[in-house]
């Protein structure tokens, strides 16, 4: 008859440790709040240089030197196709009653369809320019529409939104301005 051994005291509790140490980490990832602030690598560095065509026929194209004439404003990355850019419409044209300028920039978009966009959601843009291969767009960091940057009047990013603006967001988009005037 052969002997065998009886199993070693550790690998009876390994599954209990283990099963610890899994509740463990869910624990801390339910107590520890979460960091949904994105920080943008571009945050203190200068637009680059850029010139956009016209989006639509009635507003003036964009480039990186009208961003830098001394005035602080917002500059909009949207697109026809965009659902949430029609969301923040509303919160645009009240930034755009407030005396705020907002520079446009339309992602891969046809000018019939941004105009079309802008006829029904109105139109806050005193430029916009149309970035048909997302070159701008991805230069200053944007990765999708809708998102918003606070330009200083040098023409340095001070703030990036991500997502829609939404009722909430109008304020702090004010401070921030108002930081950048400064």
């Amino acid at each position: 008859m052969s002997e065998t051994k009886p199993a070693s005291r550790w690998s009876l509790w390994l599954p209990l440790a283990i099963f610890l140490g899994f509740v463990g980490l869910v624990m801390f990832g339910l107590y520890r709040p979460a960091d949904r602030e994105v920080a943008s690598a571009m945050i203190g560095k200068p637009l680059p240089e850029f010139a956009l065509r016209a989006a639509v026929p009635d507003r003036p194209g964009l480039a990186r030197a009208d961003l830098a004439d001394g005035k602080p404003r917002l500059l909009n990355i949207f697109a026809s196709w965009c659902v949430p850019c029609a969301v923040e419409a509303p919160q645009l044209a009240a930034l755009k009653e407030q005396a705020i300028e907002i520079a446009g920039v339309a992602i891969r978009d046809r000018p019939e369809d941004v105009a079309n966009f802008l006829a029904r959601h109105g139109n806050p843009f005193t430029r916009i320019g149309a970035d048909d291969r997302s070159i701008v767009q991805l230069g200053i960091g944007s990765s999708g529409v809708p998102e918003t940057f606070v330009i200083d009047g040098k023409g340095t990013i001070r703030y990036q939104h991500i997502g829609e603006i939404r009722p909430e967001h109008v304020a702090l988009l004010r401070e921030k301005l108002k930081e950048a005037g400064q």
